[in-house]
């Protein structure tokens, strides 16, 4: 009962202040799971987050089903799941009936504004621990090439990251495992 207890703070933590849609809550879920909780470890954490943003769906949900489950099982994936949905779409009706009488408001529009560089740099934090432990485990020119390569595919090439994500797998496991 604790552990499902645990479940539902570490997601519900980053469900109520992950302002921003799914991304934003990513490097809070990964704050609780690998600090706090010591559930994952960054590199479990990262395959995770790479096999989850391959599926389609909520980051989120997919994150909260998947720990929960590795820590308590079906009954833990549902507790992370109702964590990450319930609590956000209660306060999400409650607070978008005050945010739209007030829509035009520049006070708020000021406060969307502010936000956005805090996500900014959260995800750009996340993208620093991530690159290092690639360098860690990988290597500089492993590391370089994987960026390299993945960049050109979804920028130039336009490829779907989802298929980038799965490539980037298999070039792990075959030449890096």
């Amino acid at each position: 009962m604790e552990k499902l207890w645990e479940i539902f703070l570490a997601f519900f933590i980053p469900g109520i202040v992950g302002y921003g849609g799914g991304p934003a809550s990513i490097p809070l879920v990964k704050n609780e799971v690998i600090t706090r909780y010591e559930w994952l470890t960054v590199t479990e954490f990262s395959e995770m987050l790479a096999l989850a943003n391959s599926l389609p769906g909520p980051i989120a949900t997919k994150m909260a089903g998947y720990i929960g489950y590795l820590e308590g099982g079906v009954l833990g994936s549902i507790v992370g799941v109702f964590a990450t949905v319930a609590p956000s779409l209660i306060l999400m009706v409650v607070l978008l009936s005050v945010l739209y009488k007030f829509k035009d408001s520049p006070k708020v529009k000021k406060m969307t504004a502010l936000i956005r560089p805090t996500i900014a740099i959260l995800l750009g934090l996340m993208a620093y621990e991530f690159f290092q432990q690639s360098y860690e485990g990988a290597g500089l020119w492993q590391t370089i090439f994987l960026v390299v390569v993945s960049y050109v595919l979804m920028q130039k090439v336009k490829v779907h990251p989802a298929f980038v994500i799965l490539g980037s797998l298999v070039y792990g496991a075959v030449f890096l495992a």
